[in-house]
């Protein structure tokens, strides 16, 4: 497109709104380059990347992209075996931690399946280097700092580092605090030279011996290092200097690991600054409210309702603007300041938008096609530098153009063949339409002259338009009228401004019927001509949404089709393994039950066995059963209360409910002892005279019980071990120990004072010792229980 086509039409300022989204210098230089494009292939995958930014936006809140300089400078310094300082091995850095991360990004879209057309391929494209990333971001942070953990020494090094600075302040401090005070300007430490000094009065300078760095501007200071810090000042330098001897090391290694990469670098910087490119068109996109256009290969143009990017859209007024089916020229005339200029710049600047990948101010379905060039002469370029008058200049723009028009471009002439006589401006206007529209071009032309109107009529191809002149206010409403030539509204005009009706009804008579009346018929056809496009439009949306709605309803029907078939297949798995455990199980309760009659155990008849196994095998229990009442009652009925009776599975002993001390835990009476029980453990029963508890039953477990007779506590937290310990001695008491053994080490010393402090309290135990030396010493305690 020709430079100054692009100027004249504003296509820059639409860049530099756009600038404003963008966050890395290659999109900044990428949008700087960007130019419409002249062939569909390549404006059909711009538009599909901005519809994938777009849609990235809505769902996303955009690609993730961080503020990026460009690299490509280091790069070609590593190229010839340079070392990067550390600022820039961190724009290095943070490209690869870029890469990584939008390709985390995009492959995330991807497993949640968003469909892109586009920008998967271009995300995709990005090289990661794990290895370098990894290294780069331990070692340099985005600032450029050199971290601790960029190498073991020079982590040594700044501990050493800190340990000097550190001892010097305190020395220097003792000078500020204490008698040396009186002789310091300020009591402060401060630096002079990188070395650590105090302010000295001049007249107390050799009070602290050493060496002066620095005096105030009166000389009534000197900033002197004491002799006591002289050492430990050298110390720092020597440290310092090492510490930036290990710090280039470092920076030379670093460079040397990326510089066999630069190439890759250098690429996954350019595809993150397209990627920024179509994020900043997407944003563009939403702040302007525009959409996408469709791209047609039959050379037609048809804007829906479009309105100038740079106008605010509350205000700006819409207009319907096609071209190209029925005609490829359009004459439109009007009153000054009318709209007529910038319904140019519109159609011209829309155009251009669009062919370089940008959404456009108009409704959706407006539709959009490939010019190689469009031209615009629009305004007064008249120069007197060059000595040329307004119609010079125009002159001057339409003979370039005319060397350059093919039957893909589009001119744009605003008041053609105005700045000379009337009568040979509109023939000249005439004969340089006739020339763009034999060459097959593209014209929309504004013009004043009447001989264009019938120009308009009598030429294939070509249609007459205007701007909106209200006669009722006396304003243009900015309206764009296709099919309709200008008015002059003078009749109307002088009849609000109080001229006689007679004059005015003399003149109508003498204004030819027959204009009007065309006038009226072309204006008809092309509003059905409108009406016809936004009907077709209106049903390819619905015909579009239909087959969607079908395709959704279709795989819907299929998906519940196919839970339905799974979930009856995993029914019919679940009830087969129940129902073939539940006889398992019979059978072997029928197995046991045979083996004990064989034994003379017990006497039961085979038929019964048999019947036994037959009501099994029928159990069944129905789904409305859990909502039986009768059913619920009972199940009320084996709920835990206090003073219930119980029996604890564990001991195999009855006891008494006294209350619940926890979600689901119950403190439990068993004989002289209270034990804390979780309720999965008790069972309530009904006390009887045959079960009742005898007089003098003694309770007594063995080491069958599977109680051991020592507990290791090593490793458990205080409270968990006085816990643990506590439950453990009432199971030796239970099972009938007289002594067991509680391991708890010697570590601290604060868990065996604890246990010993426990056990002094504890009416169970009869005394306890620490266990012989050979046995653990004090860090095992023997219990001997009453």
């Amino acid at each position: 497109m020709n430079e100054k086509s692009l100027i004249t039409l504003e296509y820059f300022k639409i860049k530099q709104q756009a600038r404003q989204y963008l966050v890395t210098d290659l999109g900044q230089r990428e949008l700087a380059d960007l130019r419409p494009m002249i062939t569909s292939s390549e404006i059909r995958q711009a538009l599909n990347e901005t519809k994938d930014a777009v849609d990235i936006l809505r769902l996303k809140g955009g690609i993730p992209l961080p503020q990026i300089e460009d690299v490509k400078p280091f790069l070609k310094r590593l190229d010839i075996g340079a070392t990067l300082n550390a600022k820039e091995l961190a724009a290095v850095g943070k490209i690869l931690r870029a890469t990584n991360e939008v390709r985390r990004f995009f492959r995330g879209m991807q497993d949640d399946e968003l469909d892109l057309s586009e920008l998967y391929e271009v995300a995709f494209a990005l090289e990661t280097l794990p290895d370098v990333a990894k290294r780069l971001t331990i070692s340099i942070e985005n600032d450029g700092h050199v971290t601790d953990d960029a190498s073991g020494l020079l982590k040594s090094i700044r501990r050493q580092i800190a340990t000097t600075e550190q001892s010097i302040r305190d020395t220097l401090a003792n000078f500020t605090r204490g008698k040396s005070a009186k002789y310091l300007s300020e009591a402060v430490v401060t630096i002079r030279q990188d070395k650590y000094v105090l302010p000295v009065k001049a007249e107390y300078r050799h009070v602290f011996g050493g060496r002066v760095y620095d005096q105030s501007t009166t000389g009534q200071t000197l900033f002197i290092e004491p002799k006591q810090v002289v050492a430990l000042n050298d110390r720092l330098a020597q440290q310092e200097n090492a510490q930036n001897d290990e710090i280039r090391r470092i920076l030379q290694e670093l460079s040397e690991l990326i510089a066999p990469y630069t190439g890759e670098i250098e690429a996954n910087a350019k595809v993150l600054g397209h990627l920024d490119l179509v994020n900043a068109k997407a944003a563009y996109a939403k702040k302007l409210k525009a959409t996408e256009p469709v791209l047609t290969d039959d050379q037609t143009l048809y804007l829906r309702q479009a309105w100038h990017p740079l106008l605010d859209p509350k205000k700006a007024v819409k207009n319907d603007i096609m071209l190209g089916k029925d005609f490829k020229t359009m004459l439109i005339t009007g009153p000054n300041t009318g709209g007529k200029t910038i319904t140019l710049k519109t159609i011209g600047l829309i155009q251009l938008m669009g062919q370089s990948g940008f959404f456009i101010p108009a409704n959706e379905e407006s539709r959009i096609c490939v010019f190689d060039e469009i031209f615009a002469d629009i305004g007064d370029e008249q120069s007197i530098e060059q000595n040329l008058s307004t119609f010079s200049a125009h002159m001057t723009n339409i003979v370039s153009f005319l060397e350059q028009l093919t039957p893909r471009s589009l001119v744009l002439f605003d008041e053609l063949g105005s700045g000379t006589d009337p009568q040979e401006g509109a023939a000249l206007a005439i004969a340089i339409l006739d020339d763009v529209a034999a060459r097959g071009s593209y014209v929309v032309a504004t013009t004043h002259y009447p001989e264009l109107k019938v120009y308009g009529y009598e030429r294939p191809e070509t249609v007459n338009a205007s701007v909106e002149f209200d006669s009722e206010t006396l304003k243009p409403t900015y309206k764009l009228l296709i099919g309709i030539p200008g008015r002059s509204n003078a009749l109307d005009i002088s009849r609000r401004l109080g001229l006689p009706t007679t004059i005015i009804d003399s003149a109508t008579q003498l204004v030819s019927k027959d204009s009007q009346e065309l006038n009226n018929m072309i204006g008809d056809l092309v509003q059905k001509r409108h009406d016809a496009e936004e009907e077709k439009i209106q049903t390819h949306k619905y015909l579009v949404e239909a087959e969607q709605l079908h395709a959704d309803l279709e795989k819907a029907y299929t998906a519940l089709n196919q839970q339905r078939d799974n979930l009856l297949e995993k029914a019919k798995k679940q009830a087969n393994e129940m129902v073939e455990q539940t006889k398992h199980k019979a059978d072997q309760v029928i197995t046991d039950l045979r083996q004990m009659r064989l034994a003379g155990g017990t006497n039961v008849k085979e038929n019964r066995l048999i019947d036994a196994k037959g009501q099994l095998n029928q159990l069944h229990q129905p789904e409305n059963l859990r909502k039986n009442k009768v059913l619920k009652r009972a199940k009320k009925q084996h709920d835990l209360q206090p003073n219930d009776d119980v029996l604890v599975k564990t001991y195999g002993q009855k006891g008494v409910l006294l209350q619940k001390v926890g979600n689901h835990d119950w403190e439990v009476q068993i004989g002289i002892l209270k034990m804390k029980i979780n309720e999965n453990d008790l069972e309530k029963i009904e006390i009887t005279e045959e079960n009742a508890p005898k007089a003098r039953t003694s309770v007594k477990r063995t080491a069958s019980s599977g109680i051991s007779t020592s507990l290791d506590l090593r490793g458990q937290r205080y409270e968990e071990a006085l816990t643990n310990v506590d439950r453990y001695l009432d199971s030796a008491q239970l099972a009938g120990y007289s002594s067991v053994t509680l391991i708890h080490g010697k570590g601290t010393g604060s868990l065996r004072q604890g246990i010993t402090k426990y056990l002094k309290n504890n009416r169970a135990v009869k005394s306890f010792e620490y266990a012989s030396p050979n046995n653990g010493g004090d860090g095992a305690t023997i219990v001997y229980l009453k």
